[in-house]
């Protein structure tokens, strides 16, 4: 994002801030001028600006290297065993390596520090430039953040401590309970709300990326969709979900976004009518983020760190809109590659594909590929999706965007919830209808019943949003870790009979690759760390 100019400053005071840890990253005793940075304009913006930088910006993100949410769920697996990854996949959800639970929940604790500490100044600031510097927007945005960190929160912990104002040191003492999962729901539905009134349609240019109307509205769908999924929705009350279908609509109804015209460009472009919010990256280089964690020795990298698995390549329809499970479908297990859904060909590498010039070569015996080495793929599959060709060894560069919010999830969100509310109407048909022709797929049946079209929905969000970070959320809001993640982990054994032919042969990965996942792991335990420091006055979840 290229924000005011002074925001490097601010990412200075937030890692002084953070030298010191109390409860819930209270006031850092690190002493800040504030009457001089609040007495600025220019410093309180950066102050502001500086609760982006709080965010989760990255698919790679778990450790300094490498890491992502995919390799928790039935998407991916870890070829090397990854620590961070390891951990979450056999269940010790409470091993200080478990960076998704222990770092995530501190980091939103600072980011809501910052913006706490930001709106209870804002209207001593002399804001002299009303051209340079709008105190509505910088308020709006102060919210919106405020309530995004909350819902990275909810939809780890559930109901978490809320606060409105940043502690202080004498405070610090004081005995903060967690609120309940719906107090935590409507503290982030107001603050969203008053975002939206607040924020501004659109930004210039050279503030892309910032916080907007539709973005506000567009977490606000999202939360409530989590708040009327299984796992917060016991009884199954209509109402939540008529609420969750109700605010996907109202971003529909703004008539401001559309799909993108090729799903294979929804990721790689600078700008999007389907982007909502995105995270705006620099063009990646070979170095770093492709070199060290996807691209594997054979195609000039360091080491492939994922490799997407058998379970979510067999959720790819064939391209006449079928299962592959569907004996009519025309799946062909010994040329299981043919005529698939056309995402597919974007989201996978997989064996005899031409890719940067050459075929790949995942078979037995194949440069693509080693029964030893954690640095290939052990399960014949590469990933695609977050590896643009343009971007090898060589001086190819490439955009690859963050996207926190986009139009098509708006679409699938509006689609789950209705059907769920009232039932499989012309409406939800036509959300999801309107994502698979974009991807290339013809129409639903007609005539599904409730539980078809809710499967059919659920498999439709795993292909569209594939390695986007949605998916672990989506298993764990629907309850479905023991059905989904502990299911067998699988990968594909090829081999060449001829120079010119494959056999193909579905299998089981080893041990090391299989994935652990009780009941009580759809809610992350509150660090242990945090339960110490309140003194017990933090409570623990069930099962932890």
């Amino acid at each position: 994002m290229k924000f005011r100019s002074n925001i490097a400053l601010f990412i200075s005071i937030a890692l002084l801030s953070s030298c010191k840890k109390d409860f819930l990253q209270r006031d850092p005793g690190v002493p800040i001028d504030y009457e001089k940075v609040f007495n600025d304009p220019q410093l309180a913006a950066g102050f502001g600006d500086n609760s982006y930088n709080f965010l989760l910006n990255d698919y790679a993100r778990l450790t300094t290297a490498n890491g992502m949410t995919s390799q928790f769920t039935d998407e991916s697996i870890s070829n090397t065993g990854d620590i961070v990854v390891n951990v979450i996949n056999s269940g010790r959800f409470t091993n200080t390596s478990a960076t998704d639970v222990i770092n995530v929940y501190s980091q939103m604790y600072r980011g809501i520090r910052n913006t706490n500490v930001m709106l209870s100044n804002i209207d001593r600031v002399p804001w002299n430039d009303p051209a340079k510097y709008n105190p509505k927007y910088i308020r709006g945005e102060q919210l919106f953040l405020r309530a995004f960190f909350y819902y990275e929160l909810l939809k780890r912990f559930g109901g978490v401590v809320l606060l409105d104002q940043a502690q202080t040191i004498a405070e610090s003492g004081a005995d903060l309970q967690r609120s309940t999962y719906d107090e935590t729901v409507a503290f982030i539905v107001k603050d969203l709300n008053e975002a939206a009134i607040l924020l501004p349609d659109e930004w210039q240019a050279f503030n892309y990326g910032r916080a907007t109307i539709g973005a506000a509205m567009a977490l606000k769908a999202r939360t409530l969709l989590n708040a009327a999924s299984p796992l917060n929705n016991a009884q199954g009350n209509a109402g939540k979900w008529k609420a969750a279908a109700d605010a996907a609509k109202a971003v529909m109804d703004l008539r401001k976004y559309t799909l993108e015209q090729s799903y294979g460009d929804v990721l790689i472009k600078e700008t999007s009518p389907e982007y909502i919010m995105i995270s705006v990256k620099a063009p990646r280089a070979w170095t770093g983020y492709i070199n060290n964690f996807i691209a594997p020795p054979s195609y000039g990298g360091q080491q492939s760190l994922i490799a997407p698995t058998q379970n979510h390549v067999d959720l790819y329809e064939m391209n006449n809109g079928k299962l592959i499970t569907d004996p009519t479908s025309g799946y062909n297990p010994q040329n299981p590659y043919l005529n698939r859904d056309p995402r597919f060909y974007n989201n996978i590498i997989y064996n005899d594909q031409t890719w940067q010039g050459r075929k790949v070569q995942t078979f037995t015996g194949g440069m693509d590929v080693s029964a030893t080495s954690l640095i290939y793929t052990k399960t014949g599959y590469y990933l695609k999706r977050l590896w643009p060709e343009q971007i090898n060894r060589n001086t190819g560069t490439g955009v690859l965007n963050f996207v926190y919010l986009r139009y098509a999830e708006m679409l699938l969100n509006y689609a789950e919830a209705l059907n769920e509310a009232e039932g499989p109407t012309s409406e939800v048909a036509t959300a999801v209808n309107t994502v698979r022709f974009r991807a290339g797929l013809p129409a639903l049946p007609l005539g599904l019943s409730k539980d078809v079209m809710r499967a059919r929905i659920r498999n439709e969000r795993s292909v569209e949003f594939a390695f986007e970070d949605i998916r672990w959320w989506d298993i764990l809001r629907w309850k479905q870790g023991k059905e989904i993640v502990a299911q067998p982990m699988k990968g594909v054994v090829i081999t060449r009979p001829t120079p010119t032919t494959f056999s193909y042969t579905a299998t089981t990965l080893a041990t090391n690759f299989q994935k652990v996942f009780e009941d009580h792991m759809h809610v992350y335990p509150i660090p242990l760390n945090e339960i110490l420091k309140s003194n017990g006055v933090l409570k623990q979840n069930p099962g932890w």
